[in-house]
């Protein structure tokens, strides 16, 4: 099985357990309702309804070298569900690729691929991956590539222009060392890396096409390295699937790259969550890892230790919480928790409507009728406190 990826876009597959959904393109269901795109005479055609618990999982970082140079290194993780045993990455039609790297995430050794033209002109990376995905699992790959496009990289005197429709969820752009930015017409989170250079960081919660132009220009400032990182870079997802709020009971699935160095992974969520019969699975093999608590300490023992900065651990940490925060109101369900990490997806149970919501979110309902609402946290602060509410 091949997973076809884009430039910088999803997968054309959603991982097994994950439903579809998105924008169709023209697409018509039984009513003759045309999906996606825009009609004859301009006007905008409706989107399918949400049906995905969690925006795309790709991680694209833009590295932008010397003026002039109209070349940009690409840093580029995508993600294939079970059953495959490739994975193809088409350069953009205009792009002239080079340098290209390719990797195992989960042991940092590089992985066989092949940089081939295709018959419409364009060229397309197809890596082998290191094991056919298994049920239960996820197949990673890291990409490096450097990209050639006067189009997308130009000077305007000594300044520098970069314009890109960003087509991924999580996104990272890094200015050449020596400049400032001058603009960007996307908000973005800013910071300083070690060597001096200033990234911005993006997230674009749609998935869907989000230009962005940046301009910079040389300056003598010496930027110092920022006390925070790039917040979008973080993968981590959790889902809450509530159960029957009179048993004050809901499931966890978290699922998250860990990249500190060590032949064990700390299980962050066990701090703030009271998991019971907790399981932790290495997503690369779907094999369960053993688990150690020491104190207020849980720990994974990982099958291969993370030594270098290629690698990173793909773990699934599932259990069950009985909160108090989680009950009936007079009839209403209400779910109350103070929530963590980028992504947090809570899934109603079966016949509730979503009545209100603290936090902005998205709100759908998967192909089994189950409504959810999909939170964001934009915000550099970790933590955030949600309510939701609902009825049956």
């Amino acid at each position: 099985m091949t997973v076809v990826l884009s430039a910088q876009g999803a997968a054309t597959a959603p991982p097994s357990g994950r439903a579809g959904g998105g924008q169709g393109r023209g697409a018509a269901d039984a009513s003759g309702i045309q999906y996606g795109g825009t009609n004859p005479d301009g006007s905008l055609r409706p989107a399918r309804p949400v049906t995905r618990l969690f925006s795309q999982d790709a991680y694209t970082q833009y590295e932008i070298l010397e003026p002039g140079s109209e070349a940009f290194r690409i840093k580029f993780l995508p993600e294939a569900g079970p059953g495959a045993t490739e994975l193809t990455n088409a350069t953009r039609k205009g792009s002239e690729g080079e340098d290209i790297e390719v990797y195992d995430p989960r042991t940092g050794a590089p992985l066989t691929f092949t940089y081939e033209e295709q018959a419409n002109g364009d060229h397309m990376i197809r890596a082998t991956l290191p094991m056919k995905v298994p049920e239960g699992g996820i197949g990673r790959v890291l990409i490096y590539k450097t990209y050639k496009d006067a189009r997308t990289y130009m000077m305007n005197g000594e300044n520098i222009v970069w314009v890109r429709s960003l087509s991924g969820y999580r996104l990272g752009v890094i200015l050449p060392k020596g400049f400032a930015l001058l603009s960007s017409d996307v908000a973005a989170q800013m910071s300083t890396l070690p060597d001096g250079r200033v990234k911005l960081a993006f997230a674009n919660p749609s998935g869907q096409s989000n230009p962005v132009t940046i301009h910079a220009r040389p300056t003598t400032v010496t930027y110092t390295p920022s006390p925070y990182t790039d917040m979008f870079s973080d993968d981590i997802k959790t889902l809450y699937d509530l159960g029957d709020p009179a048993a004050n009971t809901f499931s966890v699935e978290q699922t998250y790259s860990d990249y500190r160095r060590g032949a064990a992974a700390s299980i962050d969520a066990m701090s703030y969550l009271a998991l019971r019969d907790l399981r932790v699975i290495d997503l690369d093999t779907a094999k369960p890892l053993v688990t150690k608590t020491a104190g207020k300490t849980t720990t994974a023992a990982l099958a291969v230790p993370i030594t270098n900065d290629k690698q990173s651990a793909h773990l699934k940490v599932t259990g069950t919480v009985t909160d108090k925060n989680y009950a009936l109101v007079n009839g209403e369900l209400v779910f109350k928790a103070t929530l963590k990490g980028l992504r947090n997806t809570v899934l109603l149970p079966a016949g509730y409507e979503v009545t209100g919501s603290s936090q902005s979110g998205t709100v759908g309902r998967t192909r089994d009728g189950r409504a959810f609402v999909a939170l964001i946290n934009l915000n550099s602060e970790n933590s955030y406190a949600v309510t939701i509410r609902a009825r049956k």
